[in-house]
């Protein structure tokens, strides 16, 4: 069997079929892709607001994930202190695919003059299919592997608080509450390899966000942030970026992720409501060795509802 081949279905092997914990997909631009983990933040742009964000990890890796992401949100009720959005994330990985929908809602109020505290529930639906036929199986008759996944379906459920002023926001989430079964139990039950029930387990995800955009002069503006998400099971993970934006325009920076990756990443305002977002992430692990590293895209497209968010535009 090829080298490449044999690490990406261990890759898989324990991405995928293990009991343990399983991870979300991540993202580099985070701090752009809010929702998608919080659903507090939905209707904090005080606009109509749409986002698509896409994702190739591991260019050239067999088997590598690959993700894409779509949101949409905007403030709703008579005062605006609400928000109501929808979320989509499609992803896959060596066989698998999973994709899943969720209504997110937040409601708002005001600490102070300048700042509001989001309250956020998120609900929809988890979709999997797994194709092991894909997979270089070396017996063909592996208990494990003659029956594919098919359109298995699983509600999701999750909260998340989300505290911001016009420079500072913190978020803490759990996008997900319900352990999701991925696999048949019946079938995985007659293999000694797996504990318990046998059943592969999607565990809670708890995320943690922040950020801040300094002025340094006029004309410049410096936006740190950081992600932390941690997994039972799982080591923490921990992001930490740092943008420079100029004349509120053009963003450059780097990111780090905590024994992972380093990245690039660049931004432009094409217009008040357009912004688009690239990033590249080169692995700081042997994966980088079989491949191209990793890149991703984000847009972003605002309908204001308010005249003066053209004046007071949002950095986050």
């Amino acid at each position: 069997m090829h080298k490449n081949h044999f690490i990406a279905i261990v890759l898989v092997l324990l991405g995928v079929f293990s009991s343990s914990a399983q991870q979300d997909a991540q993202y580099t631009q985070y701090m752009y892709n809010t929702q998608i983990i919080n659903p507090a933040y939905a209707g904090n742009r005080d606009a109509l607001s749409f986002g698509v964000l896409g994702r190739i990890q591991w260019v050239n890796f067999e088997g590598a994930p690959k993700t894409g992401t779509f949101t949409v949100n905007s403030p709703i009720g008579l005062y605006d202190n609400m928000g109501l959005g929808l979320s989509i994330v499609h992803d896959e990985i060596g066989p698998a695919s999973e994709s899943n929908l969720t209504v997110d809602y937040a409601y708002s109020i005001e600490v102070s003059r300048n700042s509001e505290l989001s309250f956020g529930l998120k609900a929809g639906v988890d979709l999997l299919n797994v194709d092991y036929t894909k997979l270089n199986i070396l017996d063909d008759a592996d208990i494990l592997f003659l029956n594919n996944v098919n359109n298995r379906l699983q509600p999701q459920v999750g909260a998340g608080l989300y505290f911001n002023t016009d420079r500072f926001y913190m978020g803490a989430s759990v996008p997900n509450f319900l352990n999701t079964k991925h696999f048949d139990e019946d079938t995985l039950n007659d293999l000694e390899d797996f504990d318990g029930d046998g059943v592969a387990i999607e565990r809670l995800h708890y995320f943690l966000i922040a950020g801040y955009v300094f002025d340094l002069n006029p004309n410049l503006k410096f936006k740190p942030a950081t992600l932390f998400k941690a997994v039972s099971g799982s080591p923490l993970q921990w992001d930490f970026s740092a943008n420079f934006m100029f004349n509120e325009k053009f963003t450059f920076g780097a990111s780090y992720r905590w024994s992972a990756s380093v990245s690039a990443m660049a931004g432009f305002q094409v217009s008040d409501a357009i912004f688009i977002g690239m990033a590249y992430d080169y692995q700081s692990t042997d994966i980088e060795d079989y491949s191209d590293g990793s890149y991703e895209v984000f847009l972003r497209f605002d309908i204001f509802k308010k005249a003066d968010r053209i004046l007071t535009p949002r950095f986050f």
